[in-house]
């Protein structure tokens, strides 16, 4: 038999639970990168990131309109294709997640913002580089690194420049990003004064480059530039090498990743291979990713690949949005979102009017002994 003292005591430990529930308000995150294909190693880095953010964010107890909020990552796999990234983005949507990080791909970000745009969700790519990402006018639409016109433009700069080559050959892979940046690159060797002797396509699935790059080996190019992902510079890279093909190699942020030379093994060769990351620190942000990269290690178990510190950014600045906004509601996140003044890892975060980071920053790289080499960091 229960007395009366045990079913008062019932109640009040009911009542208490049930108050301290209705304080709680679990808030979905939205995130999409390839998991699967050539690049899911890239994907699973970028998710890593978003992870590390959000156990974060969990164990600050953060409170928004006077409820703890409990935020949960959902993650969507859009294996580097724009059709399925669009199907990811709608499962998102209807899941009605109050934000999206992501996608990866230029290729998949570009047709998925849309699908955020109409149903008003946020939206924060960390490495989605083609322009148009944020020239559709979409108010929904941000990103925390700069753009190809930047990163392309100041790679053909420099292959004119400090490279000193006087004939440049382009490859792309033919996707948003691949054509986007190499049309950048041309735009800029062309500006200071370099020659584009010869321009070839290729696709992010392929593997046999042999007739591509011998068509390339006749015009004698100083450079290469590939407008693609290390997944298919890696083997690009390998039958160079066996052609005799010894000009310098260079490329975006697609193959700036610490995976290269395991993909291209010793055709890397040493200040062989110049590429630029969108993105990179500065004064005391040096100290402030050191030690991100360090904890994400010991978290991951894995090194940083390439973006993770700009996702971790990216889903600490929705969280902010929210924070200053008071409301995990979409509508009310946004303007707060482009109002956002954040102090990252990666540096000062702030919007322009389309949505790209204000005073964004690249970082040159090279690669010698088998490992990616700081060259400088440019604005």
């Amino acid at each position: 038999m229960v007395n009366r003292q045990q079913l008062l005591a019932l109640s009040i430990g009911t009542l208490f639970a049930a108050t301290a529930h209705a304080q709680t308000v679990t808030v979905k995150i939205g995130h999409v990168a390839p998991m699967t294909g050539g690049i899911a190693h890239l994907g699973k880095d970028n998710e890593a990131g978003a992870k590390l953010a959000i156990a974060d964010l969990n164990k600050a107890g953060i409170k928004i309109g006077g409820k703890t909020v409990k935020f949960e990552l959902v993650s969507e796999d859009d294996g580097a294709d724009p059709k399925q990234g669009t199907a990811a983005a709608q499962k998102l949507v209807d899941a009605r997640v109050a934000g999206v990080i992501g996608h990866l791909n230029s290729g998949t970000t570009i047709p998925a913002s849309k699908l955020y745009h109409d149903a008003g969700i946020p939206q924060i790519s960390p490495s989605a580089t083609n322009p148009k990402y944020t020239r559709q006018g979409y108010k929904t639409a941000f990103r925390v690194v700069a753009d190809d016109v930047h990163l392309g433009g100041t790679l053909g700069r420099y292959a004119i420049k400090e490279l000193k080559g006087k004939s440049v050959a382009i490859v792309d892979d033919r996707t948003a990003y691949g054509q986007g940046v190499a049309d950048e690159f041309e735009k800029g060797v062309k500006a200071a004064g370099g020659n584009v002797v010869g321009r070839q396509y290729t696709t992010d699935k392929a593997t046999d480059f042999m007739a591509i790059l011998t068509n390339l080996k006749g015009k004698k190019p100083d450079v290469v530039f590939f407008g693609g992902m290390d997944a298919v510079a890696g083997p690009m890279l390998r039958q160079m090498k066996q052609l005799g093909i010894t000009a310098k190699f260079m490329g975006g942020d697609g193959i700036c990743t610490s995976e290269l030379p395991k993909l291209a093994g010793d055709a890397v060769g040493n200040e062989m291979i110049y590429c630029a990351e969108a993105g990179g620190v500065e004064g005391k942000y040096v100290a402030k990713d050191k030690a991100f990269r360090e904890r994400f290690k010991k978290e991951a178990g894995v090194d940083v690949k390439l973006y993770a510190p700009y996702v971790y950014d990216a889903t600490m600045v929705l969280a902010e949005a929210m924070k200053k906004a008071n409301s995990t509601d979409p509508k009310k996140v946004l303007p707060a979102l482009a109002a956002i003044q954040y102090d990252g890892v990666t540096g000062p975060i702030a919007f322009d009017n389309k949505g790209d980071i204000k005073g964004g920053t690249l970082t040159l790289y090279t690669y010698k002994n088998g490992a990616r080499q700081l060259v400088k960091v440019i604005k």
